[in-house]
């Protein structure tokens, strides 16, 4: 249980300090939005090359993994503060990529471990407590921005607390035990799973398409619809920063508040969306989600003042936190418990397309309009997700 949650809030302490740094990043590098969506776009590629490798791994030598990834991930985090061309970032955001794919398996590989040793629920706290790291580090380096830190500071100074929690809290304390440790078939929030280990009994149950990975329609839609949740997710983690920042003349200070803002929220429904679930159907949560996302997203895009967009980027944080997991839970209903790992893997594969576009798409429709004009698109991707949910409803079998 530790080791799950030291290993989220440290990706949650980077992801928080990058998404308010990266106007800094963005002016030390001399990129423009466009280019700058492009390199955004080398972390989702880094990731998708090194994310089934470090199941693999993982699968071979076990817990020993998880620190050794995360050492890597600190060291490269500090890369994009290097660069001083749109080259030098694309290279360094590459790396970052593959290291942060790798380190999402390996923690959602730990988290997954710890669930089944302890029969306890694990990972909605532990994603959890990755979106409060990202509003503390988010709000820090907000402060430090303000006070005129640079971004080899913030980023240096983070990998520095990523390093020393690797060696503290997530080195094995007993090899014997850790080369036991699960293979990553618990899929990741936002990553596809590992590949099912031979020994999983679900991998191995029926002979299933979706246990196999076999890509059904039906897995196609949800792993779409997902994909678009994520897209609306990360476009504001990405971009709300530079959006204050440039469009609307904000303050450093206050331009860096923004994806703190926007974690808050998120973690505010991610934390609340089972207890919603108690009350309302998943169809009807993942439309309310859908329509709170739109509308926040709306607000922020023609919002003429910070404080009224920071106000419309929380209300997005809130509607779409609960879209995906919605929408994975929904399919892993539909699927079964025989097929529910292979399914989840088959959807969340898909649904990283829309952390892996969504920047980039940003930043393209931003050079070819505006980055109001691109962020106001955002709002209608979450209206879609609310109008196709009934269709995913009845396909799961909701009610």
């Amino acid at each position: 249980m530790l080791k799950t949650v030291a290993g989220f809030a440290a990706f949650g302490l980077f992801w928080g300090a990058w998404g308010a740094i990266l106007p800094a990043v963005r002016t030390g590098a001399g990129v423009n939005d466009g280019e700058l969506g492009v390199a955004l776009l080398m972390i989702g590629l880094g990731a998708l090359v090194s994310m089934r490798f470090t199941g693999y791994l993982i699968d071979r030598y076990g817990g020993v993994v998880l620190p050794v990834v995360t050492v890597l991930f600190a060291i490269c985090g500090v890369l994009p503060a290097l660069a001083g061309s749109v080259v030098t970032l694309s290279a360094a955001l590459l790396l970052l990529g593959a290291t942060s794919g790798a380190m999402d398996v390996a923690i959602n590989a730990t988290g997954s471990h710890a669930e089944a040793a302890t029969e306890r629920p694990v990972m909605n706290f532990a994603h959890g407590m990755f979106s409060v790291a990202v509003v503390v580090a988010s709000l820090g380096t907000a402060g430090l921005r303000a006070a005129g830190v640079g971004a080899l500071p913030v980023l240096g100074g983070a990998a520095a607390l990523i390093v020393i929690t690797a060696l503290v809290v997530l080195a094995p304390q007993d090899t014997t035990n850790s080369e036991h440790a699960p293979a990553a078939s618990g899929s990741t929030s936002a990553q596809p799973a590992a590949t099912d280990d031979a020994r999983n009994p679900r991998a191995d149950a029926g002979g299933s398409g979706a246990a196999k990975g076999r890509l059904e329609p039906t897995l196609l839609m949800f792993g779409v619809l997902c994909a678009i949740a994520y897209l609306v997710e990360n476009a504001w983690q990405s971009w709300s920063a530079v959006h204050l920042d440039t469009s609307l003349n904000a303050p450093a200070g206050l331009a860096s508040v923004a994806p703190a803002v926007f974690a808050a929220a998120a973690a505010t429904g991610r934390f609340a969306g089972n207890a919603l679930l108690k009350r309302v159907q998943q169809v009807q949560l993942l439309v309310f989600g859908g329509l709170i996302a739109a509308a926040g997203s709306l607000v922020a895009a023609t919002a003429g003042h910070p404080w009224i967009a920071l106000i419309g980027i929380g209300i997005a944080g809130l509607g779409t936190s609960v879209c995906a997991p919605t929408i994975i839970g929904m399919a892993g209903a539909w699927a079964g418990p025989a097929r529910r790992a292979g399914a989840i893997s088959v959807v969340t594969t898909i649904a990283y397309l829309g952390f892996l576009i969504g920047p980039a798409a940003v930043g393209a429709a931003s050079s070819q309009w505006s980055l109001p004009v691109a962020l106001g698109g955002v709002a209608v991707l979450a209206v879609v997700v609310a109008g196709l949910a009934p269709v995913a409803g009845r396909i799961a079998g909701a009610r």
